[in-house]
C-alpha cells in the first residue's frame, strides 16, 4: 500500500483529501512503504477484519474496524472501496480522521485521488487550536485551494445546541484569498438574531484586507457613536487601518494609519483623524457649560479639529540610529475629548509604548513635543544630534506672539567615566551645541562643555571618597536683542566660566541570615550611608541670555545625607530541585538560584549653608524617605514623602499598594497629596464573583475640593465560547455606556467609547 501527497493548506478540510492504495495483501494487517502527505519517510500501517482484491474490476475492499495509520494521523471506517484504474476512493460508516489533536468525521468520503476532487457527507470539523467547529451537510473539495459547504455552521462553543453559532445555506472558501456566505444568519440557542443575505470573509494564514469588527457606545457628550475600521494588508511589510467615526451629535470623523516594518528595529506608524466639528466653545454660556472644559481658562473656538501623529526607527550605515516623533493636535481640548475607542488617545499611547518603547506627551498637556534624532554609540562615548520643536497649542490658536523656545539643532557629545592615570584618577566629559529659535523674543547660538575629573580613594573595603570638581565653559552668539536685556547687542558673543566641586564618602555594610535553618534559603541585608557635598559658586549671570536653566546656574552649598537598606532573598537552585537529582547537575545548581529584592527603603537629608545666612530662609530641606516593599508577585508597596521641619506637617506624601491573586482579581488603592495644591485618591478593581461573572470599576476624586474625577463600574460575564461587558463611565462633565459582546474565535462587537 502507498499513499499520495496533496499540496499543503492551513485547514484540517485539506488534510482529509489523501491518497491512499495497497497492493494484493497477504493478511489483514500490513506496512504500507512511501511518503505520506506530510512528506514523512514514516511507512503507513493498514489494519482491518478482512482486505480483498478483485481483479476484474481492479478494485480493493477493506472492511470491518479499518484503521490506516502513520505517526499522529489515523483514519478510522467501517469500510474502505479503492479503484486502481480511475483512483476513486470510498469510505462509508463512521469515518474519524484525526491529525494531531485536529479531527474530521463524515457519514462518508467520496474522493477522487488523482485529482484530488471529492465530498464529505454529513462531515464536521475540529480545529483545536482555535476551538472551531465546522459543520455541513455536504463538505465538497472543488479545486486545489477551493471548498463548498452546504448548509454549514460554524462556532467555537461545544455542545449540539451551541450558544452561538453562524450558518449559512452555502459557503464558498479559497484559501489564501476569500469566503463567502450566502443566507447567512448568526443564532443565540435555537434563536436567529442578525441575518445577512450575502457576506464575506478572509480565508488565509497571512494577513489579509477586510473590515474590522465596529465599536458602539452612548455619550452624553457626543450622543450615539459608532466607529467602523477597514485594515489594508498593503503587503508583507506594512499595512494600513482606515476610520470611520460617526458621533450624533458631533459630525463625522475620519481617521487613517499606516504602520511599517522593514525589521524588529526599523519600522514606523503615522495616524491622523480629523473632525468637522458642529460644536464649539465660543464663550457663549449654553455653549460653554456643555461643549467647553474647566481645567484651562481658554475658549476651544475652532470646528476644524484634528490629530496628526508618528513614530519611526531607522537602523542607518556605520551603527547611527534615527528615531522621529510627531504630535499636531488642533486644539488644548481634543485629546481629553477623545481618549477612548480605536483612534484615541488611550489606544495610540499604548501601541507607541508597545512597538517603540516611546511615551507621548499627557494628554492635558497644550505643549506637544516633536523631533527628530541621530545617535550613535560607541563604548565610551555617545553622539546625540537632535531637532526639537515644541508645538504650543495656545499660542498657535489664541495667540499674536509665540515666545515658544525651540532647539534647532541640538547637539551633544559625551564621555563616559574612564581611566586617565591607570585607575587613580578618572574623567567625563558633557558638551552640547544648541541653536535656539523662535518666532518672538531672542534667539542664538550656545555652546556649553562641561568636563570633570574624579579622584577616587579606598580604605581598605572599609569606604570609598571619591572628590572631583568640574569646569564649565559657556559661550554665547545672540542674534536678536531681549527688551530686558538691553546691552546685548546684535551679533554679540558672550562666555562663561563656572566650576564645581563635589565629593562622596560612602560605605557598604551587609550581612547574610539563614531562614528557618535551611541553608537553601537565605536573606542579605545591605545598609549603604553615603554623605555627599556639592558646590557652585555665586556668579552674576544676569548680562547672559536665558534661553533655558544652563543659562542660569545657580549657586549650591549643599551636604546630604542618605541611608539606603536593601533587603535580597535568595533560594538555592538545589532547594528546586528533586531529592534525586543527579549529582553530575551540581554543577547548573548556581544558574537555578532565584533573587527577590522584596524591600528598598531610603531616607535622605538635605542641608544648604547659602540659606543658612538668609532671613526667613530654612536652610533644611525637607527629610525625603521611599520606601518598595514587594514580599511576592502578589502585593506592592510604594510609599513617598517629604516632612517639613519648619511646619512640622507632610509637604508631600504619596502611597500606592496593589494586591493581586492567581485569578488575577486586583485591588489598587493610590493616595497623592502636595500640602496647599493638591489630593486625590484612586482606586481601581477588578472581582471574580463567579467563574463567569467578573465586576470591576474606578474611582478618582479630588479631596482638595471634593469633586469626582472619575466614576466606572461594569460587569463582565465570560461563558465558554462568548463573552459579554458592559459599564458605565462618568467623568468631566460627561456620561459614558458601554458594551462589547466577544464571540471567541470569531469577533468582537462594541465599545470601549
Amino acid at each position: 500500500m502507498t499513499a499520495f501527497k496533496l499540496k499543503s493548506c492551513p485547514f484540517i478540510i485539506c488534510l482529509m483529501f489523501f491518497f491512499i492504495a495497497q497492493t494484493p495483501p497477504k493478511s489483514a494487517a500490513e506496512t504500507i512503504p512511501g511518503k505520506n502527505f506530510t512528506q514523512s519517510d514514516t511507512p503507513w500501517h493498514i489494519s482491518a477484519d478482512t482486505i480483498s482484491y478483485n481483479q476484474k474490476t481492479n478494485i480493493y475492499t477493506a472492511t470491518g474496524d479499518v484503521k490506516i495509520y502513520n505517526d499522529d494521523k489515523t483514519l478510522s471506517a467501517e469500510s474502505i472501496r479503492y479503484n486502481q484504474d480511475t483512483m476513486d476512493t470510498e469510505s462509508t460508516g463512521g469515518v474519524h480522521l484525526t491529525v494531531g489533536k485536529d479531527t474530521l468525521k463524515g457519514d462518508k468520503i467520496i474522493i477522487n485521488l488523482k485529482t484530488g476532487i471529492g465530498t464529505i457527507f454529513n462531515g464536521s470539523i475540529f480545529i483545536e487550536k482555535s476551538h472551531f467547529f465546522i459543520r455541513g451537510d455536504q463538505i465538497l473539495k472543488t479545486g486545489e485551494d477551493s471548498y463548498t459547504i452546504k448548509n454549514a455552521s460554524v462556532t467555537t462553543c461545544d455542545g449540539d445546541i451551541p450558544p452561538w453559532q453562524i450558518t449559512g445555506k452555502e459557503v464558498d472558501i479559497t484559501i489564501e484569498e476569500y469566503g463567502t456566505v450566502r443566507h447567512a444568519a448568526l443564532w443565540t440557542k435555537n434563536l436567529p438574531i442578525f441575518y445577512f443575505p450575502y457576506m464575506t470573509f478572509p480565508i488565509n494564514t497571512k494577513r489579509e484586507s477586510g473590515l474590522i469588527p465596529p465599536q458602539m457606545g452612548y455619550s452624553s457628550r457626543n450622543g450615539i457613536e459608532f466607529i467602523q475600521p477597514y485594515f489594508w494588508a498593503i503587503n508583507q511589510i506594512s499595512d494600513a487601518t482606515f476610520y470611520y467615526h460617526h458621533l450624533q451629535q458631533r459630525g463625522e470623523k475620519i481617521g487613517a494609519e499606516y504602520r511599517y516594518a522593514l525589521s524588529n528595529f526599523s519600522k514606523g506608524a503615522v495616524m491622523i483623524d480629523s473632525l468637522n466639528d458642529r460644536q464649539t466653545d465660543d464663550g457663549i454660556e449654553d455653549s460653554s457649560d456643555k461643549w467647553g472644559y474647566t481645567d484651562d481658562s481658554y475658549l476651544r473656538t475652532n470646528t476644524d479639529r484634528y490629530w496628526f501623529r508618528m513614530k519611526f526607527n531607522h537602523q542607518l550605515p556605520q551603527g547611527f540610529t534615527s528615531k522621529m516623533d510627531l504630535d499636531i493636535v488642533s486644539d488644548q481640548d481634543y485629546l481629553d475629548e477623545f481618549s477612548s475607542g480605536y483612534t484615541g488617545y488611550d489606544a495610540t499611547k499604548k501601541y507607541f509604548d508597545t512597538e517603540f518603547g516611546r511615551d507621548i506627551d499627557d494628554e492635558n498637556d497644550n505643549v506637544r513635543e516633536n523631533s527628530l534624532n541621530i545617535n550613535k554609540i560607541w563604548t565610551q562615548y555617545s553622539l546625540n544630534a537632535e531637532l526639537l520643536w515644541y508645538d504650543n497649542v495656545i499660542n498657535r490658536r489664541q495667540s499674536d506672539t509665540d515666545s515658544t523656545l525651540q532647539q534647532l539643532p541640538l547637539i551633544s557629545f559625551n564621555a563616559l567615566k574612564q581611566s586617565v592615570l591607570n585607575n587613580r584618577l578618572f574623567a567625563d566629559m558633557n558638551s552640547e551645541f544648541a541653536n535656539f529659535y523662535r518666532k518672538d523674543g531672542i534667539t542664538g547660538q550656545r555652546v556649553d562643555v562641561l568636563p570633570r575629573i574624579y579622584l577616587p580613594m579606598h580604605y581598605k573595603n572599609y569606604f570609598t571618597f571619591e572628590p572631583s570638581a568640574g569646569f564649565r565653559q559657556t559661550v554665547w552668539y545672540t542674534d536678536q536683542t531681549q527688551d530686558n536685556l538691553s546691552d546685548i547687542n546684535e551679533e554679540e558673543y558672550q562666555h562663561r566660566e563656572i566650576y564645581d566641586l563635589r565629593a562622596e564618602l560612602s560605605t557598604d555594610l551587609f550581612n547574610v541570615f539563614q531562614v528557618n535553618k535551611n541553608p537553601a534559603n537565605k536573606i542579605k541585608h545591605t545598609l549603604i550611608p553615603r554623605l555627599e557635598y556639592s558646590y557652585i559658586p555665586d556668579v552674576d549671570q544676569a548680562e547672559y541670555p536665558d534661553f533655558d536653566d544652563t543659562d542660569r546656574i545657580e549657586p549650591e552649598n549643599i551636604i546630604t545625607f542618605s541611608l539606603t537598606n536593601f533587603l535580597i532573598s535568595k533560594t538555592q537552585g538545589a532547594d528546586k530541585l528533586n531529592s534525586d537529582t543527579p549529582f553530575k547537575n551540581a554543577d547548573k545548581l548556581s544558574a537555578l538560584d532565584s533573587y527577590n529584592q522584596f524591600l528598598w527603603f531610603k531616607i535622605e537629608q538635605s542641608y544648604d549653608f547659602i540659606l543658612e545666612n538668609e532671613p526667613d530662609e530654612k536652610p533644611f530641606y525637607p527629610l525625603y524617605a521611599e520606601l518598595n516593599i514587594t514580599p511576592a508577585n502578589l502585593l506592592s508597596l510604594h510609599a513617598e514623602t517629604e516632612w517639613d521641619h519648619d511646619r512640622g506637617n507632610f509637604s508631600m506624601f504619596n502611597t500606592y499598594c496593589k494586591i493581586k491573586n492567581s485569578r488575577n482579581d486586583h485591588l489598587m488603592i493610590e493616595h497623592r497629596y502636595t500640602h496647599d495644591e493638591s489630593q486625590s485618591i484612586n482606586i481601581d478593581f477588578d472581582r471574580a464573583i463567579t467563574d463567569s461573572i467578573r465586576l470591576f470599576g474606578n474611582y478618582e476624586r479630588n479631596i482638595e475640593n471634593s469633586k469626582d474625577i472619575e466614576k466606572k463600574i461594569g460587569c463582565l460575564y465570560s461563558a465558554q465560547c462568548w463573552a459579554f461587558e458592559i459599564f458605565f463611565k462618568d467623568e468631566d462633565d460627561d456620561q459614558k455606556t458601554g458594551f462589547m459582546v466577544t464571540l471567541k474565535g470569531l469577533a468582537g462587537i462594541g465599545s470601549e467609547l
